[in-house]
Order: structure tokens, then sequence, then C-alpha cells
């Protein structure tokens, strides 16, 4: 466990000498005031206002307020088709906003291009990895570093001049990789690699840039069970060694386990944000992934058990029968009604394949699994 001499920022509230802070065990309150959907932060490295996209009149991102606080691992949460991953596309500059203004310590980045930003610190990993396949990991990870000499034209044919950071990047690299227990395959094709590995080189080949924010969409998403701890502790120590962790989840569990503030999206809107413990027992959280039971604690494992033993005994649900996971037969007659006094034919007929209220359709590959 690492201490950091935090230096005095502008706007901070600093008196000018720096202090010696363990981020790990750091219990100042992240809130400056009343925890609710857009409240100020104690110390925030990124502040985004009235951000919104829109996609065929469709608002996908519609965030009024949103701070995220420094050196502190935040989850966003929210069903899916809320928004995270655009908002995510947005703040990075992979996407533009229809509007709104957001900035990354202190500067602004409305109309930044995403290289930029990564240049600033503010890095990010995506759902679907983009590992280079037909380079080795060892050439992914140089690749994840910035200004390198060796880029320029003008200087590229001269190995004198970029030869000795290139030794140094190679260094760095072979450290994080051992870090990561990838060192083994710093040869190998980053093709070659696991679903997990290939998370795992992402997260470290970000590291290369030195980042003060790191943004993980997703992280445990396909990833063998086998690697989600040695992911998690990841996690943790970049906290520890004094960055800030933004990362979208959906596993509960795993956001109760390692968040410090959780952040809460539905259609594009910040429903609500805090504490884990607090957020996962709010009705807007429970609302928003559930539509309804909102006595159940969405991080508590007998809540959920719970949950399945309501809906199963829910008369209106197909939870626990032979047709979850199918359109119930009432949708599929209603349907067909429909469809026959659209076409003008008599009403109630049905074709033989069609089940009538009451009977139960033919189970299919999905019931059994």
């Amino acid at each position: 466990m690492s201490m950091h001499s935090e230096e005095p920022r502008a706007g901070a509230g600093t008196t000018g000498t720096a202090e010696t802070i363990d981020y790990m065990t750091d219990t100042r309150p992240i809130a400056a005031g009343e925890t609710a959907p857009g409240c100020k932060k104690r110390d925030p490295i990124v502040v985004a206002e009235n951000v919104t996209r829109s996609f065929g009149g469709i608002n996908a991102v519609d965030v009024e307020y949103l701070e995220i606080p420094r050196h502190k691992i935040t989850a966003l949460i929210g069903p899916n088709g809320a928004g995270k991953t655009t908002l995510f596309n947005l703040l990075t500059g992979f996407d533009t906003p229809n509007s709104g203004k957001w900035q990354f310590e202190g500067n602004s980045l409305a109309g930044v291009s995403s290289y930029k930003v990564a240049r600033m610190g503010m890095v990010r990993t995506f759902q679907l990895t983009k590992v280079m396949g037909k380079l080795t990991v060892m050439e992914n990870m140089r690749l994840g570093a910035s200004n390198q000499a060796g880029e320029k034209l003008a200087k590229a044919l001269f190995r004198g001049i970029w030869g000795g950071q290139e030794k140094k990047i190679t260094e760095e690299a072979n450290v994080l990789l051992q870090k990561f227990k990838l060192d083994a395959k710093k040869d190998d094709y980053a093709a070659s690699l696991s679903g997990g590995q290939r998370k795992l080189l992402e997260m470290a080949r970000s590291l290369m840039v030195r980042p003060k924010l790191v943004m993980l969409d997703e992280p445990m998403a396909g990833v063998n069970p086998a690697l989600t701890q040695s992911l998690l502790d990841h996690i943790k120590n970049l906290k520890a060694e004094g960055m800030t962790v933004l990362f979208v989840e959906h596993d509960m569990h795993m956001v109760r386990h390692i968040a410090d503030w959780v952040v809460v999206m539905a259609e594009g809107k910040i429903v609500a944000e805090g504490p884990p413990a607090e957020v996962m027992k709010n009705p807007a959280v429970i609302d928003a992934y559930l539509g309804a039971h909102h006595d159940v604690d969405l991080g508590d494992s007998e809540g959920i058990k719970e949950l399945a033993a309501e809906l199963e005994a829910d008369e209106e649900s197909i939870v626990g029968t032979e047709n979850a996971g199918i359109i119930s037969a009432d949708v599929l007659v209603s349907e067909a009604a429909a469809a026959d006094t659209a076409n003008g034919s008599q009403h109630g007929r049905r074709s033989a394949e069609e089940p009538t209220r009451g009977e139960q359709p033919p189970s299919t590959a999905k019931d059994t699994e």
C-alpha cells in the first residue's frame, strides 16, 4: 500500500502545503454536500454540463450535470441502452455531442480529438477489445507510449535519435507485463490471446500513457471467471497508485465490492448517485433495472433470491414457468387476433401452430436449457 504526496490544485481549497494521502484508506467525504443526482464533489477530475447526444430523435445521452471524483473508483451503471458507452465516447472524443461542455482537470475537452485527450492523461478501454492482433504483445505495448521521437518521419531513419527512448519504453512495458502476468506472452501475437488476456493487455497498454484517469468499458464482459479476481486486483491497484478509475459494469456484486462511488444512468439521464450500499437500495435504481419490486436490494444475493420467488408467485410473470424466456401465449393470441382483424378475416381463427388461451406453446430448445 503506497503513500502519495498530493500537490495543491487551483480551486481545490488547498493551503499550499502538500498532503501525504493513502488513497486506499482515504475516508474523506466524496460529495461536497448532500448526495443527489448531479451533486458537487469535494475534488472532481471531470466536470460535464448539459451534455446531450441524439440519434434519430432519441436522446441517448442527456446529462444535466456530472462530476467524477478524483483518486476514487467510480462505477457507471444502468440497464442496456441507458447511454453509458455513448457518454464514454463523448467524454473521450470518439463522438461529438449535440450540445454541452465538459472539462478534464480544468481543461475544456469540447472539440478535442481522441488522441489528444489520451495525451492529456484521460485514457479508455473498450467493451470489445481493440488490440492489434497481427502485432506481438510487446509491440502493442510500445505503441501505447506517447511522444515517441521515432514517430516523426524526419527522425525515423536515424535509430540513434530514438533508440535510447525505445529501450526505456520496452523496460516500462516489461514491468507492466509482469504485473499483469503477460510477460510470458510478450513475443506472441495478440490474436493468440484469450478474451480475458486481451482485456489485461488493453488495460496494461493504456497505462503506458501514464494516465490520470482510466475509463474501463465493461472490463469483466466475456472474461473467464478465473481471471475476474485478477482484473479486480488490477483495478484496485490503479487507485493505489494515485489514478482515478471510471468503469461501466453490470455485475452489482462486483460494483459493491470495488466501487467508492456509483453513478446510475437510465434513458440517457443521471437518475441516482452515491456510495454503493445506498445506491443499491435506491428505488429509482431498482425501477431503472426492474420497473417494479422496489423493496429489493440489487447488491444483496438474498434480495435477488427473494425477487425471483416473488416473480415466480406473480400470476403475470412467466419467470420459473415453462414459458420463461419466450413470448407468453396471451401475447401471441392477441397479436394473431389483431392480424386477423386487419386482414378482414374471421375473428378468433388461429392456425394449427398457434396456441390457444390457456394452452402451453410447444417447448423449444431454449425452454429446455
